[in-house]
């Protein structure tokens, strides 16, 4: 009952003496709208305030000019005699709106949003001036409902506009809500995703100030989800900010700061935040997700799980044959080959880390396999299994230009050692073995010294394995000796590097369609004449043919290079077309999920990629299945399914605010609203039921 008393209440305070000033109602179970001005009378050229004054049922809300992560604000337009001037709304301060993972910026129970309108110079005493307003406005709870209504005042004119008390409070309450100007300097920055507001002013501190919040009026600006954590020294207040999906905007930051008072006393200030340097650094931060210690242990962890990955599977071509040549070899040799694998494997680690750490320096969202969401380096990697499996085949043999290119993982010495453990590690990013997820996303978060060091941790426990021949050199001699079985083994093994050239070719037809697809067919085709070309000049008895085979090899190298730039240029492909395929699912969005949210329904959300090895794997033997299947009709789950094949940033942000830096990631919503459930990113049937609440059995 209270729910459909408090609009009728509101209507009938409507109905009293200022019903002159307001229009008549527009009514819903949900809200009602009026439009209210501050005078019963107007003059020619000076100008008043009108205002869209809203009184919403208990658990609704309608929505500031940023409307956060979802929604959109109330819109107005007038009807008028010509020469009248309108301006558009003045928004009193937000509240923060959550609703599962996301937080609107809105408005509660009542709120006034005024405006000015300066009616013509030309109107005379005695006329009257008529103002017909169209509104429109999107009202939430569990559902939204667009709204809208039309609304009408007629002022008489005279020589000077007349104020009445009807609603003087209400326009005051109004102002009082409007954000100042502010006093204080204000300035923000970010490293990598974490970042800071600070205002500086010699009245800001720890006695005065109970609470503060930032609410940005630019949408993307900032994580609108994630917590603003505040520290306050004496002239100083600093709040922790979470960078949204997209890049901050050139020149300064607008937005709002609401702080609250040690007596509860809340006040709004506009402010200009110059970008810079990251504000003096929180210590709320630091206890937010897990330690260096915590996570460098998760980063060992995940490493040399990462060995049993399938991303990694051909790359045991290598590692057979390594350890194979090491069979009988002496101790020094054996350590020094352990050692530079385990140098391999540590450098380019650390070099994926530096570039996630320049490139979210610069802006650019980028998390864990986020080179395989560029189509010139899927099709360049492509190539490079290619060439190694023609390597171990025999085409060609490691040496010059071809060689140096793409058979150094292939050959025998350290060096071979060292481009095996990096080469590794490259094809091994489209997996994020357990307990990477929470340590990449933690290291992100954190200083750069703090990301290299966990990166490293990462190398070392990917390296783990190998690098106890360097501990206990005499395991190698436990291995078969070598002799003519190896060369049979390594002919062999060149098909699991063809094996890989071919997926690489089919996630790229995922990202750039057929004309990027014939670009890098092509370009396989000519690095397949270099390796035959330079085998040719390998195998020729004349310095003429031995020349001829390594010109030709060399011109066929650089014309495959030659097309990797039109890679970028070529036509995308059709979007949607691996999220929607498979088990009924749809295309993830942030709209469809509130849609199915606000139904009341259970969804399932998977974000994935075409690269991504565990992704398939986990949709074969436990998504896929007829009792999974069965399960979520049963239940009536929604699938939604987000592919991050090419990098979508609104799916990185989806992935940062469940601490995720790459794929996969599920997340089972319950029905009727909470928090989703975060299952492992190494699924069975028996976990996807168990989830469901169905018996595995």
């Amino acid at each position: 009952m209270l729910r459909a008393l408090i609009p009728a209440l509101a209507l009938l305070a409507l109905a009293g003496p200022a019903r002159a000033l307001e229009s008549a109602p527009v009514r819903s179970e949900r809200a009602t709208m009026t439009l209210a001005a501050e005078v019963d009378a107007v003059a020619p050229g000076q100008s008043f305030r009108l205002g869209l004054r809203q009184v919403l049922a208990p658990g609704w809300h309608t929505y500031w000019r940023n409307a956060g992560d979802a929604g959109a604000p109330p819109e107005i337009s007038f009807t008028a005699p010509d020469g009248t001037k309108t301006t558009g709304f003045d928004w009193p301060a937000p509240q923060r709106i959550p609703f599962g993972p996301l937080v609107n910026y809105g408005y509660e129970g009542h709120v006034l949003l005024p405006l000015t309108v300066t009616p013509p110079a030309s109107l005379k005493p005695g006329d009257v001036f008529t103002l017909e307003a169209q509104a429109n406005w999107l009202v939430c709870e569990q559902v939204c409902v667009p709204e809208e209504g039309s609304f009408r005042l007629d002022f008489p004119a005279e020589a000077a506009p007349r104020p009445d008390p009807a609603l003087a409070e209400a326009f005051r309450e109004a102002e009082a809500a409007l954000p100042r100007p502010s006093p204080w300097k204000a300035s923000l920055g970010f490293d990598g995703q974490k970042g800071a507001l600070r205002l500086d002013g010699t009245d800001l501190t720890p006695a005065t100030i109970r609470a503060a919040g930032f609410f940005p009026a630019a949408p993307t600006v900032l994580n609108h989800a994630a917590p603003q954590p505040m520290t306050a020294s004496d002239g100083a207040l600093r709040l922790g900010l979470e960078r949204g999906a997209v890049p901050l905007p050139p020149g300064p930051v607008e937005g709002v700061v609401v702080l609250t008072d040690a007596a509860g006393g809340r006040s709004a200030f506009s402010i200009s935040a110059t970008p810079g340097a990251v504000p003096t650094a929180l210590a709320a931060s630091a206890s937010a997700g897990p330690g260096l210690w915590q996570a460098a242990l998760l980063a060992a962890l995940g490493g040399l799980i990462l060995n049993l990955m399938p991303c990694v599977f051909p790359i045991l071509a290598m590692k057979a044959m390594a350890l194979a040549r090491l069979s009988g070899a002496a101790r020094g040799e054996v350590r020094g080959h352990a050692a530079s694998y385990t140098a391999g494997v540590l450098l380019c680690f650390l070099a994926l880390a530096g570039l996630l750490l320049a490139l979210r320096a610069g802006g650019v969202v980028a998390g864990w396999g986020f080179q395989f969401t560029a189509p010139a380096f899927v099709a360049g990697m492509s190539w490079l299994m290619l060439a190694v499996g023609l390597n171990l085949a025999g085409v060609f043999q490691v040496g010059g230009a071809v060689g140096a290119g793409a058979g150094l993982a292939a050959r025998g010495g350290h060096l071979g050692s060292f481009a095996t453990g990096g080469l590794a590690v490259l094809v091994a990013t489209p997996c994020t073995a357990p307990f990477m997820a929470t340590a990449i996303g933690a290291a992100l978060s954190m200083p750069p010294a703090a990301t290299l060091a966990i990166f490293a941790a990462m190398g070392l426990g990917m390296a783990a394995p190998y690098a106890l021949l360097a501990l206990a050199p005499g395991l190698a001699r436990l291995l078969p000796r070598p002799g003519t079985w190896m060369e049979r083994l390594k002919e062999l093994l060149a098909f699991p590097m063809f094996g890989a050239a071919l997926w690489l070719l089919w996630v790229l037809a995922q990202q750039v369609g057929p004309e990027g697809l014939a670009a890098a067919l092509a370009g396989a085709l000519a690095v397949g004449f270099a390796a035959w070309a330079w085998g040719t000049a390998q195998r020729a008895r004349t310095p003429r043919g031995r020349w001829l085979g390594r010109a030709g090899g060399t011109l066929a190298l650089l014309a495959a290079l030659a097309a990797l730039p039109g890679l970028a240029a070529a036509p995308a492909a059709r979007p949607g077309a691996l999220a929607a395929a498979g088990n009924g699912a749809e295309p993830w969005s942030a709209a469809r999920l509130a849609a199915l949210r606000a139904e009341g329904r259970p969804v399932f959300v998977n974000l994935t990629a075409a690269w991504c090895i565990t992704c398939k794997v986990n949709e074969r033997v436990a998504l896929d299945t007829e009792a999974v299947r069965a399960a979520f009709a049963r239940q009536g789950v929604a699938y939604l399914k987000g592919d991050w094949t090419d990098g979508n940033a609104t799916l990185a942000a989806v992935l940062r605010a469940h601490g995720r830096a790459g794929v996969p990631l599920y997340l089972l919503y319950p029905p009727g609203g909470g928090e989703p459930a975060v299952l492992p990113q190494i699924l069975t049937e028996g976990i996807m039921l168990r989830a469901l609440g169905a018996d595995p059995a």
